[in-house]
């Protein structure tokens, strides 16, 4: 592809659209991801005993290791609802602006 094509494509307002939707999505995940993560080290380094207090009577299960299993599949699932997104809408606007560039170039 040409640069005057690139220059069509970043012109396009479904590319600004596509970054500012991409952006969004993007930082919104990493804010959960951080807060959630540095949350857990708060706890771990400001409340331990907190961590290592059984779920239930008995149980050889604590509340730190049900809280870090949760967080990893979690982490997981968010990992796979940003390929979903990525996957279908992104992708479908990645591929509008490259058709349109396509349209104008001829």
């Amino acid at each position: 592809m040409s640069s005057v094509m690139y220059e069509r494509m970043r012109e396009n307002p479904k590319f600004r659209e596509l970054v500012a939707k991409r952006g969004r999505f993007a930082w919104t995940l990493a804010a959960i991801v951080l807060t959630m993560f540095y949350g857990f080290v708060m706890v771990v380094a400001f409340a331990p005993e907190s961590l290592g207090q059984p779920i239930a009577e008995g149980s050889r299960w604590t509340v730190g290791l049900v809280a870090e299993l949760f967080m990893f599949i979690f982490f997981w699932v968010l990992t796979a609802v940003y390929v979903r997104k990525a996957n279908t809408e992104f992708d479908a606007l990645s591929q509008e602006i490259v058709r349109d560039a396509w349209k104008e170039n001829k």
